[in-house]
């Protein structure tokens, strides 16, 4: 599940986007100062930061520059009021990936969270898995499957719904055979409680959800 620390000091605003981002199935935290928020970014690994500009104390920028001083490279959209030059010449300056202005509809902020995430985290029930990092999630707990079970499960999941060839399965291995196969099958199966189907004298497939 995708980690979001929204940074929002209107507490209607920050209550209405956790509950719309939950049911999109997004794991939120909120923080309604940057003080709370500093401490959660260094208690928990988040996968994107949702950060105010304007803040009572202080503003979303700056917090976000200590945390890239702390070598913290969190992909980071900034929520503003008003989007002055200066304002998003320096979010950029700090990488940040998005500005959305308010009012918004929770609906343009969805979109753009999804066209960040959708094209490197790979979903199959509640296994996930990371592509910019080679990283394999069940239930939000890293898995090690070994390195040559997480390329099979890895090329299996590229090809979901389509047979993937044994031929293209022994590439895996340094030393392939049919045994060693089914035996990594057999891992990879119990390990994540999946079913991989065997398609006789074909190759092996990971059924669509």
């Amino acid at each position: 599940m995708i980690k979001i620390l929204l940074l929002e000091d209107d507490h209607i605003l920050s209550q209405t986007l956790q509950l719309f981002l939950s049911k999109e199935g997004y794991e939120v935290d909120v923080a309604c100062d940057m003080e709370k928020a500093e401490s959660l970014s260094f208690q928990k690994q988040y996968d994107l930061y949702l950060f105010d500009i304007n803040l009572p104390k202080g503003s979303g920028l700056e917090l976000l520059k200590a945390l890239r001083h702390a070598e913290d490279n969190t992909p980071t959209i900034f929520i503003t009021a008003q989007i002055d030059m200066h304002s998003m010449e320096e979010g950029f300056s700090l990488d940040a990936i998005d500005y959305i202005k308010k009012p918004f509809d929770p609906e343009e902020l969805r979109i753009r969270i999804a066209a960040k995430f959708k094209s490197h985290i790979l979903h199959y029930g509640d296994i996930s898995y990371d592509q910019e990092h080679d990283i394999l999630y069940k239930n939000d707990t890293v898995i090690d499957l070994g390195h040559v079970n997480h390329q099979i499960f890895t090329l299996l999941l590229h090809h979901c719904g389509s047979v993937v060839t044994k031929e293209a399965l022994y590439g895996c291995f340094e030393h392939s055979s049919s045994t060693a196969l089914r035996v990594a099958i057999t891992t990879i199966k119990q390990k994540l409680e999946i079913d991989i189907k065997n398609i006789r004298a074909k190759g092996y497939m990971l059924e669509e959800l």
